[in-house]
């Protein structure tokens, strides 16, 4: 038989009283600062669980550059943006910089400067990525220099980045060969930092930003090089519109590229063409550019999709895969 909760004078459960807007945030374990006599995860807790394990679609819609936000959370191995925050950096911080990824996959570095470093591809412990990175952030801005930030359980309340940087400053990524911006000097490295960056370096594979068209991104395979083109069209929409140019034949990038399909990546849609080895970073500036010009006009067509047209939109769409 299950033992009844101890009762006041007045049939409450003893304990605390607290109002539901004053509940604190405890160890699942732990019990509920309410007073009822049950651990927090049973209790006030559900809510607070499930808001933060919540999915949030589009994580870095409102932030400026969405795709590119995407794009180096997915796509790109090694890159930094120096971040803008509201109202500035505070006292003893002189820059916040995003990375693709940190040394020994540290979310958040503080550096022996007081600068700061915030990691994009770690995995994150709730729903919400920019919520779990704002976290870091605020963390990392009060680290002691010198130290990395680890990841914690982020309250379901907590502020997101939009909360925290800057609306209207630049988001200008720089694309790196390797990880070697992870050192402010050659002395700083440790036997690890040194053993992960020569690891990281290995792994990484050549990824160029183009230059004329938005969160557009060359690499190179092995076995052939892609380009993967990151965007915020609405999804029926640019599936439609990617259809119409794929039945004309007008969806490549020149001679021996493909459209090959197209993955989903943290709510906005990415095409993906095949290239040949030898096509670079520069031999697709310009067709990039001018397949912007023809997919803006197929986004404004309203003409229902011919069959031909269909079966292009199937064909795209049974290849295509999320990934987050």
């Amino acid at each position: 038989m299950a033992k009844k909760r101890p009762q006041t004078k007045a049939g409450r459960t003893s304990g605390a009283q607290v109002s539901a807007g004053e509940i604190p945030v405890v160890g699942a374990r732990e019990p509920c600062p309410c007073g009822s006599g049950r651990r927090y995860k049973a209790c006030h807790g559900r809510a607070a669980a499930q808001a933060v394990t919540e999915l949030v679609q589009r994580p870095f819609e409102g932030l400026p550059a969405e795709c590119d936000w995407v794009a180096l959370r997915e796509l790109v191995p090694a890159a930094t943006v120096e971040l803008p925050l509201r109202g500035g950096l505070p006292e003893g911080v002189p820059s916040v910089t995003l990375a693709t990824v940190l040394p020994m996959a540290w979310p958040a570095l503080r550096r022996d400067s007081g600068a700061v470093l915030l990691g994009l591809q770690n995995d994150t412990a709730s729903g919400d990525i920019s919520r779990d990175l704002a976290d870091v952030l605020q963390r990392a801005l009060e680290a002691a220099p010198g130290t990395p930030v680890a990841a914690e359980r982020v309250p379901a309340d907590g502020p997101r980045l939009q909360d925290l940087l800057d609306p209207a400053g630049a988001f200008e990524p720089v694309v790196h060969t390797g990880f070697e911006f992870w050192l402010e000097s050659a002395e700083q490295s440790t036997p690890e930092v040194a053993a992960s960056l020569e690891r990281a370096n290995e792994a990484a594979i050549p990824t160029v930003r183009l230059s004329g068209v938005e969160a557009a991104y060359w690499c190179e395979t092995p076995e052939k090089n892609h380009l993967r083109w990151v965007m915020d069209h609405p999804e029926e929409k640019l599936l439609d519109a990617l259809a119409r140019l794929h039945a004309a034949g007008a969806s490549s990038l020149g001679e021996g590229t493909r459209l090959v399909g197209s993955f989903r990546a943290h709510g906005l849609i990415v095409p993906v063409w095949d290239l040949p080895g030898s096509v670079r970073a520069d031999d697709v500036e310009k067709p990039a550019e001018a397949f912007g010009e023809r997919l803006a006009e197929a986004l404004g067509s309203e003409a229902p999709l011919t069959a031909e047209e269909r079966r292009a939109r199937g064909g795209l769409t049974n290849r295509q895969v999320t990934l987050s």
